[in-house]
């Protein structure tokens, strides 16, 4: 089961079909979340992933305190940056790796390519990458041309 967006308390099944799914946690991180699972987690299929201190639900109203959400992210230099943040920074590195969109939605749980899209941000470092990767594209051609492979007749 998981708690559902905007509905505090409420624990049911995904908004949609494509919520349930299968994600592949990357290897640099699952010693990380082994870790926090054998250490906080109830061996119960229907156990909270992450709790408040007395193993409750965290809720909206005591998440930030009980987390110590507000001074972690002044700490990481991203004050004002929100958990649900997390939701379009992992999007977007992910769409850095070259997932195409298809891959993008069945990965974040969307069910449209509208909500897909509203999770995806430019980065300057992708940015640069496409030009990195048009300019070498450009210089290949360029060669082609000047070695005479693309003119008729001539070899």
């Amino acid at each position: 089961m998981t708690a559902r967006a905007g509905a505090a308390g409420i624990f049911g099944p995904p908004k949609s079909a494509a919520g349930r799914r299968s994600v592949t946690i990357p290897a640099a991180i699952r010693p990380d979340l082994r870790r926090h699972l054998r250490d906080f987690v109830a061996d119960d299929s229907d156990a909270l992933v992450f709790t408040g201190a007395k193993g409750a639900a965290l809720r909206r109203s005591n998440f930030q305190k009980a987390a110590g959400w507000s001074a972690s992210v002044a700490a990481a230099g991203l004050p004002g940056f929100h958990f649900h943040d997390l939701r379009h920074t992992g999007t977007t590195l992910a769409a850095g790796t070259g997932a195409g969109l298809a891959d993008l939605m069945a990965r974040m749980g969307h069910g449209s390519t509208r909500a897909a899209m509203i999770y995806q941000h430019a980065t300057a470092e992708r940015d640069k990458s496409i030009a990195g990767a048009l300019s070498a594209s450009i210089a290949k051609e360029r060669d082609r041309a000047r070695s005479g492979h693309t003119r008729k007749g001539k070899r």
